[in-house]
């Protein structure tokens, strides 16, 4: 009747070495890969913490941008311009990316309002082919496209207004305002009425724009 002892002592052996095996591996394994995975350890604490140092940093630069941006719309309803603007100069090359197209567009309008109308043209076309975020780019754009109706090629206007006059687009009515005054301007009545037409029909445009639009309508005489 010692069989189920022997058994008992085999399977107790062999579960002795399985974890001799297992011991000896495992400390084979670190042998080889341990200092692997220290350095890994420590690759990763490192990136933590300079993400965490990034963030930090990025949130300083950011509400300092944020300050000096409000300092200058400050010291412009003060009427301290200049002041203003030096600010606003230094704001674009070394705020933020937000901050460096709110300062640039602010000095497009200060030149706007100063009679340059010029120069904030360039200045609004600058941002509009910029990498800024597409409501700036548009707000651009459709800025600078209003300033060259007087001075600028009709086509020159168009390009820069038809990629807002889509369905898709907030600022399609607009768009589509200055589409017509360019073709008037060109002489073609009947497509500068037809488009005022559009915006007088359209329930969607604004009030002001759509009466505006009647007007121009019945001054073309509802050129067909």
């Amino acid at each position: 009747m010692t069989k189920p002892t022997d058994d008992a002592a085999t399977d107790l052996l062999i579960k002795e070495v399985d974890e001799d095996l297992r011991q000896e591996r495992l400390e084979s394994l670190w042998k080889r890969y341990g200092g692997l995975f220290v350095a890994a350890s420590a690759v990763l604490v490192m990136a933590v913490a300079g993400f965490q140092g990034w963030n930090a940093w990025d949130s300083k630069q950011r509400q300092q941008s944020s300050v000096h941006f409000n300092e200058a719309t400050r010291l412009i309803e003060q009427g301290k311009r200049d002041q203003a603007q030096t600010i606003l100069g230094k704001l674009v090359v070394d705020g933020t990316k937000g901050y460096r197209v709110l300062a640039e567009l602010k000095l497009a309008d200060l030149s706007q309002e100063a009679g340059d109308l010029g120069g904030a043209a360039a200045l609004y076309e600058k941002i509009a082919a910029s990498s800024a975020d597409a409501t700036y780019r548009d707000v651009a754009r459709l800025k600078a496209a209003y300033l060259k109706l007087d001075s600028a090629d009709p086509a020159a206007i168009e390009k820069l207004a038809e990629p807002l006059s889509v369905e898709s687009s907030a600022w399609r009515h607009s768009a589509r305002e200055i589409l017509a005054l360019a073709a008037a301007k060109k002489g073609d009545n009947a497509k500068a009425a037809d488009i005022y037409r559009k915006i007088a029909d359209d329930q969607a445009a604004p009030q002001g724009l759509r009466a505006r639009a009647a007007e121009m309508l019945a001054a073309l005489g509802g050129a067909k």
